[in-house]
């Protein structure tokens, strides 16, 4: 008998297969917003597991996701013609391509997030958010002059290589993932960080070890998110990848209440469903979405989502 935890990603995943399977007879506009939540809430799960959990705060989560963006872009980009052939390869080569461009960019991102985090999760608070933004601003510029991967003008021609099984698949193994890290042994090191930083050392916990760990899986699911939104977008270009995005990654976590996953996950549907509800009143939609995040803040500081009074460990 499987444990639950496997049982419920066993059902996600088949769920996510019989998503697929029905996908052509969704409406196109649906499944690129419904495509568009999974990808944020990857982003916003793997975040939370720094800034949540762990109780650093990280404003480089964009930079992670460019760097598994021009990745994953680039394996399918350069290296996908010469493996493929000229007639573009057959369904399961597109798919091991694809999967393979993917783990790709989580990794490159993941190494990208423990070069990152070995000289700076040292620092805590507000300068390590410094650290992390100027991370993001020197990979997003990086970007910018590469003439290889197109400069300024980013990748184009990406191939549309992502599905909404994709997307809720990867979705799937985050969540998984996040919350058997937490809820095992070894995850009650982050809780311990969390809480108490100078009282987890004092007792003999390698604080900046578990801090580490959190930054090096978050930034793996980021850029695994941005292999996604690589292929479903068809191009990219640094620019979408500035302090904006990492910040909008922020406010999810945070509306949805920091070390909650499941209010997180509620927080980025929400952030992602609410500028498309507001298109109506294009002109006035960024003005209005802006005033109902501070009224929210300022209604729910805890978070939208969180109606936990315990610690964050007894939180889903």
């Amino acid at each position: 008998m499987l444990p639950k935890p496997l049982l419920a990603l066993a059902g996600a995943l088949l769920l996510a297969a019989g998503i697929g399977a029905v996908s052509d007879r969704i409406d196109p506009y649906f499944l690129d917003v419904l495509t568009g939540i999974g990808i944020n809430v990857i982003l916003a799960v793997s975040l939370n597991l720094v800034n949540g959990y762990t109780g650093q705060f990280s404003l480089g989560h964009a930079g992670f996701m460019s760097v598994g963006a021009y990745c994953a872009a680039a394996i399918t980009l350069f290296a996908g013609p010469g493996l493929l052939g000229p007639s573009g390869g057959s369904a399961l080569g597109q798919g091991s391509l694809f999967l393979a461009a993917l783990l790709c960019g989580g990794l490159c991102a993941a190494l990208a997030g423990l070069l990152v985090g070995v000289p700076s999760l040292r620092l805590k608070g507000d300068y390590l958010a410094i650290v992390t933004l100027g991370f993001g601003e020197i990979i997003r510029v990086i970007f910018q002059n590469v003439g290889a991967l197109g400069g300024a003008l980013g990748l184009n021609g990406i191939p549309a290589y992502t599905t909404i099984s994709w997307v809720v698949s990867f979705a799937a193994v985050a969540i998984f993932t996040v919350l058997c890290l937490v809820h095992s042994t070894y995850g009650r090191g982050f809780i311990a960080t969390h809480d108490d930083e100078i009282a987890a050392e004092a007792v003999g916990l390698n604080t900046t070890r578990y801090k580490i760990v959190a930054f090096v899986v978050g930034a793996f699911f980021a850029g695994i998110a941005g292999g996604l939104y690589a292929h479903f977008k068809q191009a990219i270009a640094p620019a979408g990848f500035d302090f904006t995005k990492s910040i909008e990654i922020v406010v999810m976590v945070i509306l949805g209440g920091m070390g909650n996953t499941m209010g997180v996950i509620l927080g980025a549907v929400l952030l992602t469903l609410l500028p498309e509800l507001l298109r109506p009143i294009a002109d006035y939609r960024m003005i209005i979405y802006s005033l109902i995040l501070i009224a929210l803040m300022i209604s729910r500081p805890q978070g939208l989502f969180n109606f936990h009074r315990r610690n964050p460990a007894a939180r889903g």
